[in-house]
């Protein structure tokens, strides 16, 4: 026989008492640490256990009785539902504090090396609108808080455009305003939802792997271009005139979307039969205008297709490229390998200032689109590879091409893979210049690293304001 739970306390008149993780707050309750959201040091609040573990616990605000005075007014009114932006109401230099301090904690404590003083954390240049692409999820089941469940005329299946709820994974949040991008997105996603609805387009259901429109991708760049990746799903099991029944919808809606908005230079689409919505196996169709937009910085411009990977922060990203060049020491001598190097865009950039730049990534269009980045620059000291990190950047491998002067890494989350580390420390090169995305990562790494080199400057970077995400450069010296 199953136990009874005891029902989980209700905590009256706590107060908030610092930032934790994950754009979470804390409060200590008897011996544990409990995590709430959506809340900011010095509220004082209602708040409802929803989780008890042996350590800490979860918590969710029922009711704010008074709130704090370092409190920004949220300006988006998905704010509380939406998990996209989880600090707007907290003011920016707040969270560009806790930031800074994130990056110190994580390598002092995960990283425990002997360290410099921090520079100060560089704060992104707009804190709305900053981002160049978003991702868009398309359910036939939108989420309903828990106000709109007490209407019963949306309690029947009703189809959204937005983004996926976190724990709901088949459930998608509306979204009519986004502030992440600049307004036309807004327009773009919303007419497509109208159009959807008005021609009986079905919508995906994630749990049945059925339904029409999938997942709609909106990019701009610096140019001024702007691309829209449409992804269905066509049912493949019926006869041809019903498989062509389909495609005749999506070819309505994409000629659709191309006519409200000439602003559009790249409209793609795609048919992804797979369990996921990920793109980088797909074979992706041009509908009209090109395959790719250009994006611009400094004096470069930079090819970028649909699988593409490019910093989604593109003022700030010239500011993070601009710290791992100033950290790299370039004379115009140094062999120069930059790692995860994607569409080349940190190779191409600090190519004029460095004798060779070797690049590798995974990703085998990257390397492509980082090849044309370099013939369209007019830029011939590069040198790229595609396949496993692990696998090309050997002791072989730089043999053949060159041991390097230089070594600039900006691996993915989960950082540098151990066999990476060891060819590296192998390679001995004079400076390390280790951009990272999560600093948790990046500390473990420097311990490793930490046999030949030291770290000699930190320099935070902040790429998502309202996040708690934050980017970290750090240059590493032979000892």
């Amino acid at each position: 026989m199953a136990r009874n739970k005891k029902p989980l306390p209700l905590l009256e008149s706590v107060t908030i008492e610092a930032i934790a993780a994950e754009g979470k707050s804390l409060f200590h309750w008897q011996d544990l640490v409990v995590f709430v959201p959506f809340c900011v040091p010095g509220d004082v609040c209602d708040v409802q256990i929803r989780r008890k573990k042996h350590s800490y616990a979860e918590g969710e605000v029922v009711r704010f009785i008074t709130y704090s005075k370092v409190r920004a007014i949220p300006f988006c009114k998905h704010f509380g539902v939406c998990g996209g932006c989880k600090w707007q109401n907290l003011p920016y230099e707040e969270q560009l504090k806790f930031k800074q301090q994130q990056v110190y904690d994580q390598l002092h404590r995960i990283g425990k090396v002997e360290l410099p003083e921090f520079h100060p954390i560089l704060g992104s240049v707009k804190t709305q609108e900053y981002r160049n692409k978003l991702d868009f999820g398309c359910a036939n089941k939108r989420w309903l808080t828990t106000e709109q469940l007490k209407d019963e005329t949306l309690l029947k299946d009703t189809p959204a455009i937005g983004f996926h709820i976190t724990g709901a994974f088949d459930k998608i949040l509306p979204i009519e305003k986004c502030w992440l991008m600049d307004d036309l997105h807004n327009q773009i996603r919303n007419k497509i939802l109208e159009y959807a609805k008005s021609n009986n387009l079905s919508f995906f259901d994630l749990r049945q792997q059925t339904g029409l429109l999938r997942d709609v991708i909106i990019r701009n760049s610096a140019s001024g271009e702007w691309m829209v990746i449409v992804q269905i799903h066509i049912d493949h099991s019926g006869d041809q005139e019903m498989i062509n029944g389909q495609w005749s919808k999506v070819k309505g809606l994409l000629q659709h979307i191309a006519d409200e908005f000439p602003q559009i230079t790249s409209l793609l689409y795609l048919d992804n039969q797979k369990c996921n919505d990920t793109i980088g196996d797909q074979e992706i169709l041009v509908f009209k205008g090109k395959d790719h937009i250009f994006e611009l910085m400094e004096d470069l411009k930079f090819k970028v297709g649909p699988k593409s990977f490019y910093q989604t922060n593109t003022e700030q990203a010239y500011h993070l490229y601009s710290v791992a060049r100033e950290f790299a020491g370039l004379t115009g001598n140094e062999l120069v390998y930059d790692l995860y190097t994607g569409t080349g865009t940190i190779a191409n950039f600090v190519a004029k200032k460095a004798k060779k730049v070797i690049g590798i990534e995974y990703v085998p269009e990257a390397i492509e689109d980082a090849k044309i980045n370099s013939q369209i620059n007019g830029i011939e000291n590069t040198l790229f590879f595609a396949g496993d990190m692990k696998d090309i950047l050997t002791d072989d491998f730089i043999r053949e091409y060159g041991r390097p002067d230089v070594i600039i890494t900006d691996p993915p989350r989960a950082g540098m893979h151990p066999d990476v580390v060891k060819t590296i420390l192998n390679a001995v090169p004079e400076r390390i210049v280790y951009v990272s995305c999560n600093p948790a990562t990046q500390a473990r790494d420097l311990q490793l690293l930490d046999v030949q080199y030291k770290v000699s400057e930190v320099q935070p970077v902040d790429m998502f304001p309202h996040t708690p995400h934050v980017e970290n450069v750090v240059l590493l010296i032979k000892k």
